[in-house]
C-alpha cells in the first residue's frame, strides 16, 4: 500500500469535510454571532466531545486498534470479527449508562464546566443545560462511528471514516439555513443538528461494514483475551486522555470569567487550528497507526523506525508553512469566514489575537498525533499518560502565567505551548528507548524548509496588504482574495523546495496492508 496515496485520499476527505466545516460555522457566526447563545452551545458541545475523545476516538481507538490489527493479522477473519462485535456490544452498553447519566445530570456538567455563569449569567447557563440535554446521545452515536472507523482503517478502507464527518456539517448547514426560525431561541436548532449529525455519521458506515464481513452483531460473552486486554490498556489511556481534555475544560472554565464572547472567540481560532490539524495530523495518525501495529506485531523493527521518520518529515514539511500561513493571513481568514451579520469587528480583533496565539503550538499539537501512536502500536499507553500529566501541569501553570496579560489569547497561547512540550517529552522518550532511529539527512531537509518558509512568509505578508480592506470588502472578493494568497504562498513555498531538490517521489512510502 503506498502511505502518501492513502495520506492524500484520507487528507482530501478530511480536507471535504474541513470546507464544509468552515461553511457551517460562517453561517453560525452570520446567524447568530458570537455572545451568550453560542456561548452556551459551544459549551453545551464541548462535554459531549470530550466524552467522545474519552470512549472512542481516544481511549478507545488507542487500545482496540493495534489488538485488532494483531487479530487481522495473526488469527484470521473469525476470530477478529468475533473480537469486534464483543467490544461493540460492550461499548454500547456502557455509553448507553453514560448518555443516560448525562441527561439526568445536565446541571451538574454545566455548573461544572462553566460555573462562572451560574450567578452572573443565569439565562446562558439554562440555555446550556437544554441544549447538553439534546446533544448528549450524540456520544453513543459517534462512539460506535468512531469504533466502525477503526475497523474500516484497520482494513485500509481509510476514504470512508475520513469523509463521514462531513454528514455532521451537512446537518449543522441545513439546520442553520431552514430550520432556525422554528426554535425558541432560534439557536436551539444547533443542538437538534448534532444528533441528527450523529445519526447520519453511523447510518453511513454500516453498509462499508457489511462489505468486509464486519458488521458487529449483539455478543455478551466479554471473556474474549482481546476484549480483556484492550480494556486493561484503556485504563491508562483513559487517564491519558482525560487529562488532555480536562486542560481544555479548565480553559472554558477560564473562559467563563472573562468577557463575554471569549467563549466563542476561542471557539472560532480553535476551528481554523484544526483545518491543519486534520487535515495533517489526524490524517498522519490515521495511516500511521494500523502500520505501525502490523511492523510491531511482525518484529519488523526498521520498518517502524521507517514509517515514524516519514511522519515526522511530512509532518515538518507540511504543519510549519501552515502555522506561518496562520499566522500571517489572520485578518483575512477570520474576515473573510466569519466577518458577517452579527459577527463584529471587535470579534474579528479578539479570534485573530487567538489565531495567533494557536499558530505557535500548531506543530506541536501535529506531532503529537504522530509521535503518540508509536507508543499506542506498541501497546503502551503508560508513556504518553506520565507525559499528558506533566503537559497537564504545565499548560495550567502557563494559563495562570498569561490569562492576566493576554486574556483570552493567553489560554490559546498555554494549549499551544502545552502540545510543544508533550510533542517534545513524546519524541525524547522515543529516542532514549532506542525506539526510534532518524535517517539521514535531517540537517540538510531542515535547512530546506526553513529557507522555503522564510521566502512563503515574506510573499504572504506583502500580498495581504491593509487589514482595512479584509474588514470591508465584499464576501466574494475577500474570497477570491483570499484564495489567490493562500495559492501564492503555496506555489512559493513549493517551488523553493523543489529549486532545493525536494521532489515528491521522495516521500514515496509504501506499507504491507
Amino acid at each position: 500500500m503506498n502511505l502518501l496515496k492513502a495520506l492524500a485520499a484520507v487528507g482530501s476527505m478530511t480536507f471535504v469535510s474541513r470546507v464544509l466545516g468552515f461553511v457551517r460555522d460562517t453561517l453560525i457566526a452570520r446567524v447568530f454571532g458570537a455572545g451568550i447563545y453560542t456561548d452556551a452551545f459551544f459549551v453545551a458541545f464541548k462535554i459531549p466531545n470530550l466524552l467522545r475523545r474519552l470512549f472512542a476516538e481516544g481511549a478507545f481507538s488507542q487500545a482496540f486498534v493495534p489488538v485488532l490489527a494483531e487479530y487481522k493479522n495473526r488469527r484470521g477473519h473469525d476470530e477478529t470479527y468475533g473480537l469486534v462485535s464483543k467490544v461493540a456490544t460492550l461499548l454500547g452498553l456502557v455509553l448507553m449508562g453514560v448518555t443516560l447519566l448525562g441527561i439526568l445530570a445536565a446541571p451538574v456538567v454545566a455548573y461544572i464546566s462553566a460555573p462562572g455563569w451560574a450567578q452572573r449569567e443565569p439565562e446562558t447557563f439554562a440555555l446550556t443545560i437544554d441544549m447538553l440535554r439534546i446533544i448528549f446521545p450524540y456520544i453513543l452515536l459517534i462512539s460506535v462511528v468512531s469504533l466502525a472507523g477503526g475497523v474500516l482503517n484497520t482494513y485500509s478502507r481509510f476514504s470512508v471514516p475520513a469523509f463521514t464527518p462531513v454528514w455532521l456539517n451537512i446537518a449543522f448547514i441545513v439546520a442553520a439555513l431552514f430550520f432556525a426560525p422554528y426554535f425558541d431561541p432560534p439557536v436551539m436548532v444547533l443542538a437538534w443538528a448534532v444528533f441528527a449529525g450523529g445519526v447520519l455519521q453511523l447510518v453511513f458506515q454500516l453498509p462499508f461494514l457489511r462489505k468486509i464481513g464486519m458488521l458487529p452483531k449483539l455478543h455478551f460473552d466479554f471473556r474474549d483475551e482481546g476484549v480483556w486486554r484492550i480494556l486493561r490498556l484503556m485504563g491508562p489511556a483513559v487517564f491519558g486522555v482525560s487529562i488532555a481534555q480536562l486542560s481544555l475544560l479548565i480553559n472554558t472554565i477560564f473562559a467563563s470569567f472573562l468577557e463575554s464572547g471569549s467563549v466563542s472567540w476561542l471557539y472560532y481560532a480553535d476551528r481554523l487550528m484544526e483545518f491543519p490539524t486534520g487535515l495533517l495530523g489526524v490524517a498522519l495518525g490515521t495511516i500511521l497507526l494500523p502500520s505501525l501495529s502490523k511492523s510491531v506485531a511482525d518484529k519488523a523493527e526498521h520498518e517502524y523506525s521507517s514509517l515514524l521518520d516519514w511522519g515526522l518529515r511530512l509532518t515538518l514539511m507540511l504543519a510549519l508553512p501552515a502555522a506561518v500561513a496562520l499566522a500571517v493571513l489572520s485578518v483575512p481568514l477570520v474576515t473573510s469566514l466569519f466577518h458577517y451579520g452579527a459577527f463584529t469587528e471587535h470579534d474579528v480583533w479578539m479570534t485573530r489575537q487567538a489565531l495567533i496565539a494557536y499558530s505557535l503550538g500548531l506543530l506541536g499539537l501535529i506531532l503529537v498525533k504522530v509521535l503518540a501512536p508509536g507508543f499506542y502500536a506498541r501497546q503502551n499507553v503508560k508513556t504518553p499518560v506520565k507525559i499528558a500529566v506533566v503537559t497537564l501541569i504545565a499548560t495550567q501553570l502557563m494559563n495562570l502565567a498569561f490569562v492576566g496579560i493576554f486574556h483570552h489569547a493567553g489560554l490559546a497561547l498555554a494549549i499551544g505551548l502545552g502540545a510543544c512540550i508533550n510533542a517534545g517529552l513524546l519524541y525524547y522518550k522515543l529516542r532514549k528507548n532506542g525506539i526510534y532511529q532518524p535517517q539521514p539527512g535531517w540537517l540538510r531537509f531542515m535547512a530546506r524548509v526553513a529557507v522555503a518558509l522564510l521566502a512563503m512568509g515574506a510573499a504572504l505578508w506583502v500580498g495581504a496588504g491593509d487589514s482595512e480592506y479584509w474588514l470591508h470588502a465584499t464576501l466574494w472578493a475577500k474570497l477570491a482574495y483570499l484564495l489567490g494568497l493562500v495559492g501564492l504562498g503555496a506555489a512559493v513555498y513549493f517551488a523553493a523546495l523543489w529549486v532545493m531538490g525536494l521532489r515528491i517521489r521522495d516521500f514515496i512510502k509504501r506499507s504491507v496492508s
